[in-house]
């Protein structure tokens, strides 16, 4: 096979799990990211964002790898060495995502409606 559909084949199954990753993500995200933002409007946006952010990432990750064409190795392996590299960035990018969202997520607990709960004694931010 081509090495140029080789590289579209690895590009377009790597595409393909990043958004499978991102219809999972997409609810559980946004619901968490309306709670952080505060209002509808600010969370599409970072829900959008970081759709894109997840989708883009693998990609470009994938991007860098070339599929090598050596007439021993089957084509099959050629894209697997590639969809690693795209997973690697799939993984990279929610890795940092979860973080900065760790960051803003509350350390003290919210009870029902929204209340929050005053901080443990000594507690510092």
């Amino acid at each position: 096979m081509n090495a140029s559909i080789l590289f579209v084949l690895g590009l377009a199954i790597t595409l393909s799990i990043s958004v499978a990753v991102v219809r999972w993500l997409h609810l559980p995200l946004r619901k968490q990211l309306s709670e952080l933002c505060g209002n509808s409007e600010r969370a599409e946006f970072w829900t959008a964002f970081s759709s894109a952010i997840l989708s883009l990432v693998p990609l470009i990750f994938a991007m860098q790898a070339e599929p090598y064409m050596e007439s021993h190795v089957p084509n099959v392996f050629a894209i697997v060495g590639q969809i690693k590299w795209g997973i690697a960035g799939l993984v990279f990018s929610m890795l940092v995502l979860a973080w900065i969202l760790g960051r803003f997520i509350r350390r003290h607990p919210v009870l029902p409606g929204g209340v929050t709960a005053a901080p443990p004694q000594g507690w510092q931010k």
